[in-house]
């Protein structure tokens, strides 16, 4: 496991950003992990298609632990600012609704790999909208990055 970062050690991320729907990030935790259960699963098949090629994320047969362990390894990483994991809530945090990946860059002249996704239910509806308008100008005013690429999204740059 690599211990090195492609971001400052000193430079500090988010820890709360609000959409204008209610909703907000936050970095996901480990004891997040009945709730991302719940939203990874119950979406599976679309996130499956989105990165099952390159992530193999999420099997069709991931445990409670398994996703426990993923969930504590991001959050490690998020520590480290070796990758970081946000999780979309509503007000109440008594529901995952997707999440904003935010990790190293793969490809050659970018800074960071990009890309976000919310709960089957609200695809195409006013949250997606909220989570799709917020990103790239979040990104743009509170990350110390200058050429991000929005994986999933040929709109903002990125292959679709």
């Amino acid at each position: 496991m690599t211990t090195s970062t492609w971001l400052a050690e000193e430079w500090e991320n988010p820890l709360r950003v609000p959409l204008t729907t209610g909703h907000h990030l936050r970095p996901i935790r480990a004891t997040d992990v009945d709730l991302d259960m719940r939203a990874v699963m119950g979406s599976r098949e679309r996130l499956w298609s989105l990165y099952g090629e390159t992530w193999k994320w999420p099997p069709a047969t991931m445990t409670a632990e398994q996703d426990r362990e993923d969930l504590a390894r991001h959050e490690a990483e998020m520590e480290r600012n070796e990758s970081f994991n946000y999780a979309l809530f509503d007000n109440g945090e008594t529901e995952l609704l997707g999440c904003v990946y935010i990790d190293p860059p793969v490809h050659d002249g970018t800074d960071a790999e990009i890309s976000w996704w919310v709960v089957d239910r609200l695809v195409g509806g006013p949250v997606e909208a909220a989570l799709d308008e917020l990103v790239p100008r979040w990104i743009a005013a509170d990350w110390p990055l200058v050429n991000p690429y929005y994986t999933h999204r040929a709109d903002l740059g990125g292959r679709a």
